[in-house]
């Protein structure tokens, strides 16, 4: 059974980099072909998908975030972790990473395993 779980700070001020951290168990994140992404929910909104990182290390990004998103990871911990520039409180949510087989990586629903989430605001 694959689990993930989102840690990092749960308050970031305007301007600050938000930095999370996926650690998942059960599975490796360089198993073909699972891509692993960050996806949020603002309040109120559906779930964005940000990005992800393949099994083979290449990163894929939303166009809407491209300029100020960068995903990583560490295979020796099997984590991946998400940065994200500049924020504003636009980017108050929740924010989960996922799982998914296959190149479908954008599609929100094509997602098989998923962290409980993880609040952030973003607020001075």
């Amino acid at each position: 059974q694959v689990q993930l779980q989102e840690s990092g700070p749960g308050l970031v001020k305007p301007s600050q980099t938000l930095s999370l951290t996926c650690t998942v168990s059960g599975g490796s994140i360089t198993t073909n072909y699972y891509y692993w992404s960050w996806i949020r929910q603002p309040p109120g909104k559906g779930l964005e998908w940000m990005g992800a990182i393949a099994y083979s290390g290449s990163t894929y990004y939303s166009p809407s975030l491209k300029s100020r998103t960068s995903i990583s990871r560490d295979t020796s911990k099997n984590q991946f972790t998400l940065q994200l520039s500049s924020v504003t409180p636009e980017d108050t949510a929740v924010y989960y990473c996922a799982r998914t087989s296959g190149g479908d990586y954008v599609n929100v629903g094509s997602y098989d395993y998923w962290g409980q989430g993880t609040q952030v605001t973003v607020s001075s």
